[in-house]
């Protein structure tokens, strides 16, 4: 009988993710046959979970979102240079009895970026929060040299330590009340473009030469996009995110790489039925 890889994603809350769907159809090319579940875990439970999930001999590796990736950087033996950096990891695999924590965010986002044709470098840059979403790209971004990085956040303390902290790869400041900024390309990495409606921040100066990306993604347009499409036509939901950084996992665990465009137009005729 075939192996069956044991994998899944860990998170609170998980019912949404899009990535069983995913790996799905990356397993369906590779030939192989995995067993891919969203478990819903709570902080303070993933020590226990690890430790069940990973007593499986055929258990391979988890994918981790919000609120566990500081916590999953905490259980790891070893980790990329990255996830060092910004403390946080997406990527679980287990080898040899040893946890090894990879980051597959700033890579994915940098590679969707790539298929949009969008290029960073040079450019002016707005992100708009300063929680973890945040920082699980500002790695990437910040290596792309883009000319200036402007951080807007509810509360300055949190992106003023996000702009020291990455202050030596890149010319980033924290967005004041009288700042006026013109930015190329506004990220925004707040849950309020997908929870609510958004509300503009009144510093933005905007034009339809704007390029606009939220890293929410939904099935049905998100706030944050509605919002964008009133000024400009070249706006972006995390979809092309979410598939590229899970197809890296994918590859981190089976050194095979998955065909992205693929799983992208079938999540497009989804959305379109």
């Amino acid at each position: 009988m075939p192996k069956i890889n044991k994998l899944g994603v860990i998170g609170s809350p998980i019912d949404h993710s899009l990535s069983p769907f995913i790996h799905s159809r990356f397993a369906r090319q590779a030939n192989l046959n995995i067993d891919y579940r969203p478990y819903k875990v709570e902080p303070e439970e993933i020590g226990i979970f690890l430790k069940d999930f990973f007593a499986d001999r055929n258990a391979i590796g988890l994918n981790v979102t919000l609120p566990l990736k500081k916590e999953a950087f905490n259980r790891c033996n070893s980790t990329s240079e990255e996830v060092s950096f910004i403390e946080a990891s997406n990527t679980l695999i287990k080898k040899n009895r040893v946890l090894h924590g990879e980051t597959t965010d700033s890579s994915g986002f940098i590679s969707d970026l790539k298929d949009k044709n969008i290029d960073l470098s040079g450019k002016k840059v707005c992100v708009i929060g300063a929680g973890d979403a945040t920082e699980s790209i500002l790695w990437g971004v910040t290596k792309q040299k883009p000319k200036q990085l402007f951080i807007i956040n509810r509360t300055t303390e949190k992106a003023k330590r996000l702009a020291e902290k990455y202050g030596e790869f890149a010319d980033i400041h924290v967005a004041i009340k009288e700042n006026n900024i013109n930015a190329d390309i506004i990220i925004n990495t707040s849950s309020a473009g997908i929870t609510g409606e958004f509300k503009e921040p009144e510093i933005l100066d905007l034009n339809d030469s704007t390029i606009v990306y939220d890293l929410n993604y939904s099935i049905n347009e998100t706030p944050f996009c509605k919002w964008a499409k009133s000024f400009t036509e070249k706006n972006f939901d995390g979809t092309g995110m979410l598939v590229h950084q899970a197809a890296k996992s994918f590859k981190l665990w089976f050194n095979y790489e998955p065909d992205v465009m693929n799983v992208l137009h079938e999540i497009e005729r989804f959305r379109n039925e």
